[in-house]
């Protein structure tokens, strides 16, 4: 039996990792991966049979030109129109050459058969298109001359050369996209070309400051940004149809000693980088929200938006759950009376068209819930591209983990949702009771740099996506992470929409990194089919903080040692029920490492210039008196009939 690559790898995988199947399962994956494999080359046949594929220099407003591939439908006439459907990439829309054709054009299938003119486009200064690349490109509100541009123009100048040049096109124009991706969506739809009928942005990239990717509340996202920007930030002199990603010879599959190791962010050129890499030397040159990263804020500017919106994420999004949120806040906000919608499903990172979406780490959702979003999505389009049945979309549809269902909502967060909170007490306990008059303490913690608390318990360098739903009890039993919990629920308890955290703390040292994780406790005797999950500790959302911004994130400020100070910082939403018979728990750490970087604990004007030295133990006391009351603010959406 010949093998594909594919299945080679994957099976590889196995080996790797060590995985032991029975024979029975191995058997079962190799027919599955053999079958994935025959279907995937059927359908590369079919795009190839189906489709012609022609190859543009897209001219823009300032001269420059942008390359990019069209797939035209070869049954396209004067009486047979199809809509464009675009991607627009800086990851390269290769294969290059217009004898080349990608194996998938569409989201999935379905698009493929339906019939519409794909194009995928090399964004300004990658691969094969001209000009300067420049991450997350500010956005100009004003544009005076032809030498002022951004993506936003750029998008609106490729989309009227389209309509005007592409043959067969029935004047309608859709577009999509994961990620960075995802952002060029965002930003395309800016000032609408008035072909632009709908748009999806999918996990896009709102704000790499507060909660997109390289930093989450301002802590640096120390494994994602190494790993991403080694290879992606390697420079491009002149359009190449090469990939100009260079791997990284960590020299360890140990991802925690790797980053122990390296020290201080500061050694990551002298050890590493030797400044070869621009947007990294930009990170460290620029340890606040200056500026720099505000001009790099998309969502003040998502303004003008004439096209329906799609905006799709994952609750277990490790890398961008902040921007699918908050980009269709700013949209609902900035763009009364057009349909937009958001979906939030139980997946990771593209997971909606990258996995069943049934699973992920410790969580089981019971079905592979993304056969439910997909045909929806397809409908969106399909409706507002080519005159399909309205699919009909609630304002949010989302998947609510816990009870493992997906519900529509005519807002969100929920107009019935109402906050309340969740407090801390003595002896580990967590109430929605704020603490009596006569109530006081503290619990208390040493936080040491040079044993920082793991995220996860895997080995590896890349970041984990499953970690987002892994059991804590790996972090709860050390004792630099502290831990209170409810009382057994007598019955369900469903959150929906944003979390708060309120602490009152106090440090020895000047500076200090605060995480705050909701957990879903599992009762004793909890099974998940032959797995026993009994009083497991399972993530429910986790985000941590840069204490130092307090004051905001412009502002950074040093503690006064032993002051007892608020610290208080948005975590993103969520929507979930803790069962009867579970409890809530809530945990407080002061490292996530090496998923964010280290706090040193003094205080330092750029932290990414922190010496070794200046990294210290210090005792972090979080309080629960009735005067400081520390707290998670929640909002708890009513059952059913109540």
């Amino acid at each position: 039996m010949k093998r594909s690559p594919l299945l080679a790898s994957l099976l590889a995988a196995f080996v790797l990792t060590g995985a032991a199947l029975p024979v029975s399962a191995a058997q079962q994956s190799v027919v599955s991966l053999n079958n994935r494999a025959d279907a995937m080359r059927q359908h590369a046949d079919y795009i190839r049979e189906h489709y012609s594929k022609f190859e543009y220099r897209i001219p823009v407003r300032d001269g420059k030109a942008l390359f990019t591939s069209v797939y035209v439908p070869n049954d396209a006439s004067v009486k047979k129109t199809y809509p464009i459907l675009l991607v627009r990439t800086p990851y390269s829309v290769a294969p290059y050459g217009a004898d080349n054709y990608k194996t998938a054009l569409g989201p999935t299938a379905e698009y493929d058969k339906e019939g519409f003119i794909f194009v995928f486009q090399d964004v300004r200064g990658t691969n094969m298109s001209e000009g300067e690349f420049v991450n997350m490109r500010p956005h100009l509100d004003v544009k005076k001359t032809s030498a002022d541009i951004d993506e936003s123009s750029d998008t609106y100048d490729s989309i009227d050369w389209l309509v005007k040049h592409v043959p067969h096109n029935n004047g309608k124009v859709g577009q999509w996209g994961i990620s960075y991706p995802g952002f060029y969506t965002s930003a395309g739809a800016i000032d609408s070309h008035p072909a632009l009928k709908a748009i999806s942005p999918q996990a896009p990239i709102a704000d790499w400051f507060r909660g997109d990717d390289m930093h989450r509340n301002g802590a640096f996202n120390l494994q994602m940004a190494f790993g991403f920007f080694n290879s992606f930030g390697q420079p491009r002199p002149q359009p190449t149809d090469k990939r100009n990603w260079k791997e990284f010879n960590y020299g360890t599959p140990d991802g925690y000693q790797f980053f122990l190791e390296l020290g201080s962010v500061a050694n990551a050129n002298d050890k590493y980088f030797k400044n070869g890499i621009p947007f990294w030397n930009e990170i460290v040159a620029h340890p606040d929200y200056d500026q720099f990263w505000q001009s790099r804020n998309l969502l003040p500017h998502l303004k003008n938006i004439k096209a329906a919106v799609l905006t799709v994420g994952g609750w277990y999004d490790t890398e961008d759950l902040y921007g699918p949120l908050q980009t269709y806040r700013a949209i609902e906000k900035q763009n009364p009376g057009i349909q937009n919608t958001l979906v939030i499903g139980p997946w990771t990172h593209g997971g909606w068209t990258r996995s069943d979406g049934d699973k992920v780490g410790d969580a089981n959702f019971g079905f592979k819930t993304v056969r439910n979003y997909q045909p929806v999505e397809f409908a969106f389009f399909k409706h507002h591209l080519k005159g399909g049945e309205n699919p009909a979309l609630p304002e949010a549809w989302m998947f609510e983990t816990g009870a493992n269902r997906w519900r529509g909502f005519d807002a969100w967060p929920p107009k019935e949702s109402k906050e309340q909170a969740l407090y801390f007490h003595a002896n580990g306990k967590l109430s929605f009771t704020a603490p009596a008059a006569n109530e006081s303490g503290f619990d208390e913690y040493i936080s040491d740099p040079a044993r920082p608390v793991p995220y996860t318990t895997e080995i590896l360098n890349g970041w984990s996506k499953q970690y987002v739903a892994a059991d804590q009890r790996f972090a709860s039993r050390r004792p630099d992470v502290l831990t209170w919990q409810t009382e057994v629920l007598d019955k369900d308890v469903t959150l929906a929409g944003p979390l708060n955290a309120d602490l009152f703390v106090s440090v020895t040292g000047t500076d200090a990194d605060f995480v705050v994780k909701l957990i879903d406790v599992s009762p004793a005797d909890a099974k998940d089919g032959p797995i026993n999950r009994g009083n497991q500790q399972t993530l429910v959302r986790g985000e941590p903080f840069r204490a130092r911004f307090r004051d905001g994130f412009e502002t950074p400020k040093a503690f006064t040692p032993n002051a007892v100070t608020k610290v208080a910082f948005n975590i993103n939403d969520v929507l979930h029920t803790f069962q009867r018979g579970h409890r809530i728990m809530v945990q407080v750490q002061s490292s996530w490492f090496p998923f964010i970087d280290r706090n040193p604990q003094t205080f330092v004007p750029n932290i990414y210039a922190a010496k070794d030295s200046d990294f210290v133990k210090a005792t972090h006391r979080v309080y629960h008196s009735s005067n400081q009351a520390s707290a998670l603010r929640v909002k708890v959406l009513p059952a059913l009939g109540e």
